[in-house]
């Protein structure tokens, strides 16, 4: 049998430590994400989506229980170190891109994640067709845009940047935080039609949290609810695709 890629066992997450305040967020979280898992994320607010991904990440750390990457324990790993292996696209589009540097710029910085950093004008200048023609199957003129300064980028252009610069060196783990959510329908439908498409080509494993039970339904392989801080619901294949958003809503209405 395949070692898992990511295991988390007994996670435990508190905020407010030692204060009359103090609450557990994971509650003995017990996750297994195997190679090429692309599981949808569900839960109401304050269920715990966003914390775990910030203890996968490192961003928090754990107060109890292992997080295991194929089987080599990481819980205390800096989230530095975690960027080895996993890369996330957070809600706000604004985050993930660096505002000053251009397109061609920022997609440069991503290759070279984990190494040295230093931009040199004569690689940049090599790699503007191959960034050219990345660009151009987001099909939302990015493609045109490669000297723009990021920050001058529409909120749909930075977005669809920030997903290519996660997915640029093809990670191990990829977090996507409600990365459609600030978008408006249509750009929101494109961008995650090219999510869709670049995690099957790619046979990338990949998280998604999203509010929309449709693309939860839609999209990946497997499909989780949080509740409470602990997985509630873990459906995958031929269950999952005979699941309905009529379905979903009663198992929501059965939780609360």
């Amino acid at each position: 049998m395949t070692e898992p890629l990511l295991q988390l066992k007994n996670v435990v997450v508190k905020v407010n430590r030692h204060t009359p305040e103090e609450l557990q967020i994971l509650n003995h979280l017990n996750l297994t994400i195997n190679q090429g898992d692309f599981i949808t994320v569900l839960g109401s607010n304050g269920a715990g989506k966003s914390t775990l991904f910030n203890a996968i990440g490192g961003d928090l750390a754990i107060d109890g229980g292992q997080i295991k990457l194929r089987g080599q324990e990481i819980s205390r790993e800096s989230v530095e170190k975690r960027t080895r292996f996993l890369s996330r696209v957070f809600q706000d589009p604004k985050l993930g891109t660096a505002p000053r540097m251009t397109v061609a710029e920022n997609l440069l910085l991503a290759e070279k994640r984990g190494q040295h950093r230093g931009l040199l004008p004569r690689q940049l200048k090599r790699q503007l067709p191959r960034y050219r023609e990345l660009t151009a199957a987001m099909h939302n003129g990015l493609d045109e845009r490669l000297n723009t300064a990021t920050g001058n980028l529409s909120g749909g252009q930075r977005q669809a940047l920030s997903f290519l610069m996660a997915t640029l060196e093809r990670p191990e783990l990829l977090l996507l935080d409600e990365h459609t959510a600030a978008l408006d329908p249509k750009t929101s439908d494109a961008l995650m039609t090219l999510t869709n498409q670049r995690v099957q080509e790619e046979k990338l494993t990949c998280l998604m949290i999203t509010h929309h039970l449709e693309d939860a339904l839609t999209y990946g392989n497997r499909l989780i609810v949080l509740h409470h801080g602990q997985v509630t619901y873990d459906v995958s294949g031929a269950e999952k695709q005979a699941l309905t958003t009529e379905r979903l809503y009663e198992f929501f209405k059965e939780i609360e």
